[in-house]
């Protein structure tokens, strides 16, 4: 090496659980630098957008404090857990089903879902409980399911499934999407296993079938596809693959094998996450084969690899015979992520290309929200936390017709007993103009 010249190294280790637990600690606070909702004059909830207002939509956010429950859950650091309750109950909107008016023009199924999951994350983990004047974790993410179980989100079209938008009036709209349908399948799985409820199941089962008859999700390869429009009875899918659809269908299926120990299940999770680990970590680390090598990905995009690692570990604790596959991979990644946590004027900011070995000069809340969750997760089979259930020192209060006024919608479940105390990516580029750049190289055949 010439002389003057020297290697940018990073602050971050994995070395042992207490390096874990500091480097998380960093990397949490670093998160948090980009959230302004805690300051006066500013929305409690919501990271700085939606665009043109700031890089972020509302949905990331939701994503976030998911993040941060999991940070909190595997490292017992409450740092941020008022942050998390102010900005979950802030953002529950006036039926408290995550569908605040103030983003209806970007109002996705699975924006709405990744709310819901934070919130039955917040049950499971037993994270501390809202007043008793607020509404619950549990029913919060119930009252997500039963709004999108209703019959107006199923419609007849491509033989039904979730479409990527709610308003009728969105761009999008005409879409249906996997991760809408992943979301609500994996949010089903959860509210099955956690309450016992056979409707959740139902809808579960419902989903998975309607995924591999419309050809969303490869019943041979298992690959699971970006979505298709339903101008053309959803006929030509768009084959672009994510990293986070294979990780929402994955975790759902763990959790529905947790429930049920069914051979079917186990299957499905086995093929699911051999396809995932083949696909998704070439040489063992996290990349987003769709955009990422062509550095076409958007700040939606650049969050998923985080959502995979933070959801294959819990995989590990639902179904411990996927444990000696999937954790050396995450740490491998994990390793990999945090090498590059060089950048920016702390000399820490953490970039998105994980295999380069080096930071990529792009800084943002989705790289350092996706590295915190790589680092966090290394303490997870540490915690051996598995997801809690109402049989298993659950807290949280459910509410089996919650969010009935959101969609003029209730469903047609029992009613609350002991037991129950308990954006899809190519429309986004559709959207804004870049899917020329990026079609030719995402498109990806059986």
């Amino acid at each position: 090496m010439a002389p003057g010249f020297s290697v940018a190294v990073s602050p971050f280790s994995l070395n042992s659980n207490d390096e874990i637990k500091q480097s998380a600690s960093t990397l949490a606070w670093d998160l948090m630098q980009y959230y302004k909702g805690n300051l006066s004059g500013q929305t409690p909830g919501i990271l700085p957008g939606p665009p043109p207002a700031g890089p972020y939509y509302w949905w990331e956010a939701g994503a976030m404090w998911g993040t941060l429950i999991d940070y909190w859950a595997w490292t017992g650091d409450p740092s941020y857990n008022d942050d998390i309750m102010q900005a979950m109950q802030w953002q529950v909107g006036p039926n408290d089903a995550y569908m605040p008016p103030n983003v209806t023009a970007s109002l996705g199924n699975d924006d709405q879902g990744f709310w819901g999951m934070s919130a039955m994350s917040a049950a499971e983990m037993i994270f501390p409980n809202p007043p008793s004047d607020k509404p619950q974790w549990l029913a919060l993410a119930q009252a997500v399911f039963n709004t999108q179980a209703s019959p107006d989100r199923h419609d007849k079209t491509c033989g039904g499934g979730l479409r990527w938008q709610i308003p009728f009036a969105n761009n999008g709209y005409n879409y249906k999407a996997s991760i809408a349908n992943g979301c609500f399948l994996n949010l089903g799985a959860r509210l099955y296993r956690y309450t016992g409820n056979s409707t959740f199941s139902d809808w579960v089962n419902k989903t998975w079938n309607w995924m591999e008859s419309v050809g969303f999700l490869n019943n041979e390869t298992y690959a699971i596809y970006d979505g298709a429009n339903v101008d053309d009875n959803c006929t030509d899918i768009n084959k672009a693959e994510f990293s986070y659809n294979n990780g929402v269908f994955a975790l759902g299926a763990a959790y529905m094998y947790n429930a049920t120990k069914d051979q079917v299940w186990e299957d499905r999770v086995t093929k699911l996450v051999d396809y995932g680990l083949k696909t998704f970590f070439p040489d063992g680390i996290a990349v987003e084969i769709a955009c990422e090598n062509a550095g076409t990905c958007t700040t939606d995009m650049i969050t998923y690899k985080g959502f995979l690692h933070r959801w294959y570990s819990y995989i590990t604790l639902l179904a411990p015979f996927t444990a000696q596959t999937i954790n050396p991979v995450l740490k491998t990644s994990a390793t990999a992520a945090i090498k590059q946590c060089t950048g920016g004027t702390n000399g820490r900011q953490c970039g998105f290309k994980w295999a380069s070995g080096k930071y990529d000069g792009q800084t943002g809340a989705g790289q350092e929200m996706s590295v915190l969750a790589a680092v966090s997760s290394q303490l997870a089979h540490v915690a051996a936390k598995a997801p809690a259930t109402a049989e298993s020192g659950g807290i949280s209060k459910g509410n089996a017709n919650a969010g009935s006024g959101a969609d003029d919608f209730q469903l047609n479940v029992h009613p609350v007993t002991v037991g129950d105390k308990v954006g899809a990516s190519v429309v986004t580029l559709l959207i804004l103009g870049g899917a020329g750049a990026v079609f030719g190289f995402m498109t990806i055949s059986k």
